[in-house]
């Protein structure tokens, strides 16, 4: 892995022509409450590594919210996920359990000739 100069990782694969397959492949992915299991720079880590991409708040583009298991009630992120849900947005929010389940399903590299789902 290298870093840019944003201080942003960045993840090379060993073979350009390939890609990810799995879940968290660039879906926008937003952490709400502290978790139990790692710490939220720990978690983001294992979403970038996986093709994922962080974002700091729930917006109609967000694919997931993850509410850590230390959360007190509903957080502004998880309703304003429940708000756009309403609304039609495909926003899936996920358990903690969920996400560490998601995390260990197995990445599948892909030749860029094939289309992602």
């Amino acid at each position: 892995m290298n870093e840019n100069n944003n201080n942003k990782e960045v993840i090379l694969l060993s073979d350009p022509t390939q890609y990810i397959m799995h879940p968290f492949f660039h879906k926008q992915i937003v952490f709400t409450g502290a978790l139990s299991t790692m710490t939220r720079s720990e978690a983001a880590k294992k979403v970038r590594t996986l093709g994922g991409i962080m974002q700091g708040a729930v917006t109609k583009d967000t694919d997931f919210v993850i509410l850590g298991k230390n959360h007190r009630g509903m957080s502004s992120k998880h309703s304003k996920a429940h708000q756009l849900i309403s609304l039609g947005y495909d926003i899936q929010i996920m358990s903690e359990d969920d996400f560490i389940w998601v995390l260990s399903l197995p990445k599948e590299y892909l030749p860029s000739t094939s289309e992602p789902y």
